[in-house]
């Protein structure tokens, strides 16, 4: 396929950035997105120009890290996928094809199509985590968990916190990350130790970054490469209004 790219190409997040048009060919159907871009960097150093920047690692759909707007979709027009897995058989010769990066104050530009996502290990840092005893390691079966228990903790925890629903938002609201990983720890009796402050401090974490306010319109949850449910920022809301209820925290 012989393809036109219209690529953000932006120096640091201090400058102007713009479209910047280029062109691909005999790019394989069977080539992942990711493997399209390679072969349009290899063109570009050949030609002395500076290859566009962007975020990947472990290109199996795992880590997140490729975070690209493709065609005004996160990770592109693949339901249930990130930009890594998405193939270019999903285009056709000809095509033209604008790739750009998040676009949310909270993900500072970084260079072209690479974004800062240091807000989301914030929020993380703030209560995303469980107290353990120290000392002889436990068996993994010492606390029973009821199997429904465990399968909807199971499926909060696969977010892979690309940023996705941040993109998507038009309020660029971080409500379906942040509840995915309060919902996925109050769940289990492991996380009941942090319940109460977990859940004020990630929120307040959360607003302290910028993100901006759930408005219930769904557009994350039908992004989501990994299909975290709606339901997830109810138990959000539900924790937090419970926490602030019996908290000694006023603010």
């Amino acid at each position: 396929m012989n393809l036109t790219l219209r690529v953000w190409r932006q120096k640091n997040r201090n400058t102007t950035g713009k479209i910047v048009d280029y062109q691909v060919r005999d790019i394989s159907p069977e080539m992942s997105f990711l493997e399209m871009l390679d072969v349009l960097n290899e063109d570009l150093l050949r030609k002395g120009d500076e290859p566009v920047a962007f975020d990947h690692d472990c290109r199996e759909g795992i880590c997140g890290s490729c975070n690209l707007f493709i065609n005004g979709r996160a990770h592109g027009p693949e339901a249930g996928t990130t930009t890594c897995q998405l193939h270019m058989r999903k285009f056709s010769d000809g095509d033209t094809i604008t790739i750009e990066p998040w676009r949310s104050t909270a993900f500072p530009i970084n260079k072209d199509l690479s974004v800062d996502r240091s807000a989301f290990d914030r929020i993380i840092q703030a209560g995303g985590y469980v107290s353990v005893n120290t000392g002889g390691a436990p068996d993994g079966n010492e606390i029973p968990i009821p199997k429904e228990i465990a399968d909807r903790a199971f499926e909060a925890a696969t977010c892979i916190a690309c940023g996705a629903c941040v993109a998507s938002c038009k309020n660029s609201s971080a409500m379906l990350f942040v509840s995915a990983k309060v919902s996925q720890l109050a769940l289990l009796p492991q996380g009941h130790v942090e319940r109460k402050t977990r859940v004020e401090n990630m929120v307040a974490q959360m607003d302290k970054e910028g993100f901006g306010a759930c408005s219930n319109i769904g557009s994350c949850a039908a992004e989501c490469p990994v299909g975290i449910s709606l339901e997830n920022i109810a138990i959000l809301n539900r924790e937090f209004l419970s926490a602030k209820a019996t908290s000694n925290n006023l603010a």
